[in-house]
């Protein structure tokens, strides 16, 4: 679990997601740059305010995304943003749907910690068409860039499908083994909806050193019973009170529910 504390501090880290209005030359883009930008910086300052041990920021706006790469300006107004939230903890990226190499540009860029590779290794039916996973070309640009960039992947991934059924323990073993992962992640099917705990038990049991975290479904209510299976959880959705706002509210009461979840398991240890 060294690499949990290595990066937030503590081994069950709490990720808060800021969900990124449209980007400029999305679909949805207003034509307000400033705007979206002042957005981010709320929510990221509620996030840290609350007590989150890390923040991803994600391009959530930018439906319909691109299957594996994003314009240049993307990756530079994320890097800037990266670069200001990290003064205060551990930040990330994911670049939807899977630009992996522009993420760790981001992410390099500006400091930033660790990134989210949707599907890293193996491939994956997506409402993008088939994505296949480029592990070989991150952890060489990686090595390139002299990146000390954590790489979370996710087994499985939301709106997509295995393209040949697979038994995700021995998805996750290529993830790591063959893709050099330094974390895993489990979902739902959907934005919003809880993943397997019983797939999170297993990944943990299979892969004892490498920290599996919950990626979707979290909540104030069951994010203890969540940490009973998963070591960490990343959030948003549950803490909105409108896409990428973050609700201050929201945020603190989810932060006091996982921490009195840990403080009572530790207590009865």
């Amino acid at each position: 679990m060294h690499w949990l504390e290595a990066t937030f501090g503590t081994r069950a880290p709490l990720v808060g997601v800021v969900h990124l209005a449209p980007l400029p030359g999305s679909a949805g883009y207003g034509g307000a740059a400033d705007k979206i930008l002042r957005l981010a910086r709320d929510s990221a300052a509620a996030l840290w305010d609350a007590g989150f041990d890390g923040i991803m920021l994600e391009n959530f706006g930018d439906t319909p995304f691109h299957p594996d790469s994003v314009e240049p300006h993307v990756v530079g107004l994320v890097s800037v943003l990266v670069r200001e939230f990290s003064a205060r903890g551990p930040c990330g990226v994911n670049l939807l749907r899977n630009a992996a190499r522009d993420a760790l540009a981001a992410a390099f860029a500006g400091g930033g910690a660790f990134i989210r590779v949707n599907i890293h290794t193996g491939a994956a039916l997506t409402d993008q068409g088939v994505i296949q996973g480029r592990a070989w070309e991150t952890l060489r640009y990686r090595r390139v860039l002299g990146a000390r960039v954590g790489i979370m992947a996710d087994i499985q991934v939301k709106h997509a499908v295995p393209l040949a059924p697979r038994d995700p323990v021995e998805e996750a073993r290529d993830s790591v083994e063959r893709g050099l992962a330094d974390a895993l992640i489990v979902t739902g099917p959907r934005t919003g909806t809880l993943g397997n705990p019983a797939r999170a038990r297993a990944l943990k049991e299979a892969l004892p050193d490498v920290p599996v975290f919950m990626g979707s479904g979290v909540n104030h209510d069951n994010v203890g019973r969540v940490l009973e299976d998963a070591d960490g959880v990343i959030v948003s959705s549950a803490l909105e009170s409108g896409c990428g706002r973050i609700d201050p509210a929201r945020a603190a009461a989810f932060v006091k529910a996982a921490r009195g979840a840990n403080r009572h398991r530790r207590d009865h240890a």
